[in-house]
This record gives C-alpha cells, structure tokens and sequence, in this order.
C-alpha cells in the first residue's frame, strides 16, 4: 500500500520519532492473528497522525474505523489535559483485543470505544470535533464526510485515509471501489467550505480544514 519504495520507507522512518513498546506490541498482534493487517496505519503514518494531533493539541477527535487501535492511540497523544477520542467500529470479532490494547495505554481514560454501524453511532454523540480520523469502509467515505461535517468546528481538520487506493485513482478504466475513491476525492476538491491537500503518505491522507 505504500507509494514508496522500502528503502525511502526506512530511511523516513530512522528519521521520525521511535515507536512505543505497545505500538510494537500492537503491530506485531495485528499481523499474527488479524485479517488483512495491512489495514494497520503503521509507524511512519502512525507519526504522521500523532504530529497532526500534537500541533492541533484537540480537545475532541472522533475517529471511525478503530480497526486494532493503533492509530487511535497516536492521535491521542495529542489531546489536552481534558481531551476525548471517540473511535467508532463495527467488527465486534476485534472488540476483546481492541480493548486490553487501550487498557494497557497512557490514554485509556481518554478513550470512549463504540461499536456498531458509525451511520448510526455518530447520531449518539452530542460534541464538537477538532479533528476526524475517517478510516472505514471506503465506499461510505462520502456518508460520513457529511454525517461529521458540521460536528466539526471551524479550523478542525478532518483527515480521510486511502485516498490514492495503491495508485488505481490513476487508471483511466476504474473498478467500482476506485471509482468510489475518485468520486470522493472529486467531492472534496469542489467543496468550497475546506481547503485540501493530499499527503502522499502511505496509501493517501486527505487532510481537510474546515473554513
């Protein structure tokens, strides 16, 4: 899923900030016993997002897609004294390791674990929001952009992974998940509400400020 290749990937990575014990720890679990691992957000763009989460110092974030919890963790690191992340997920097969990696954080009072369908689930929460992690099911990337949108304060940002799908956004002939992800990243680009920018990290952040 990375854009580049491993020996840029490396040298990057000797360049960032170390990964805790636990992001180890939950990096190697996920690729022992998970399905489809690379849905992991890793160490370089785990950083990425930490930084992101440091600058902001967000009082609010709302993430959806916990997956294994390592991304959740890393914009945690940023919150204030009083800060919370909500992270919404829908695979309960994962909730008994997605738990014992959060108890097992510096974060764990910071974090409010959701399960079930985020369409429904974001309805549940009355806050406003400094920063969005959508990380989900790609094909509603749309739905929940407009679900969250005006949770989002001005100057919150939301940030949207996978948005260059592997490099298929390219492909003049698109399979339909493509052009899901085409059809999002054409949304974003006529929205005059935002301003956008695609980082070429991994497999493609979109990092959305709200005006």
């Amino acid at each position: 899923m990375s854009l580049i290749n491993d020996d840029l990937q490396n040298l990057l990575i000797s360049y960032c900030e170390p990964e805790s014990e636990l992001l180890q720890k939950i990096d190697r679990e996920t690729n022992l016993k998970v399905l489809m691992p690379r849905m992991l957000s890793g160490h370089y763009q785990g950083r990425v997002l930490s930084m992101l989460s440091k600058m902001i110092a967000p009082k609010r974030i709302l993430e959806i897609g916990t997956f294994t919890g390592y991304a959740t963790l890393c914009l945690a690191e940023g919150l204030t004294n009083d800060g919370i992340i909500y992270t919404l997920d829908i695979n309960a097969e994962l909730e008994d390791m997605v738990r014992a990696n959060f108890e097992r954080s510096a974060y764990q009072d910071k974090i409010k674990y959701i399960l079930g369908d985020a369409t429904k689930t974001i309805d549940t929460l009355n806050e406003v929001f400094d920063i969005v992690f959508i990380d989900a099911d790609k094909k509603n990337n749309g739905t929940y952009y407009d679900l969250i949108f005006e949770r989002v304060r001005q100057g919150g940002i939301i940030i949207v992974d996978n948005v260059l799908w592997s490099g298929k956004v390219l492909q003049d002939k698109q399979d339909k998940d493509t052009q899901n992800i085409t059809n999002f990243n054409d949304k974003i680009a006529a929205d005059e509400r935002v301003e956008q920018l695609i980082l070429p990290v991994r497999d493609g952040l979109f990092i959305i400020r709200k005006k």
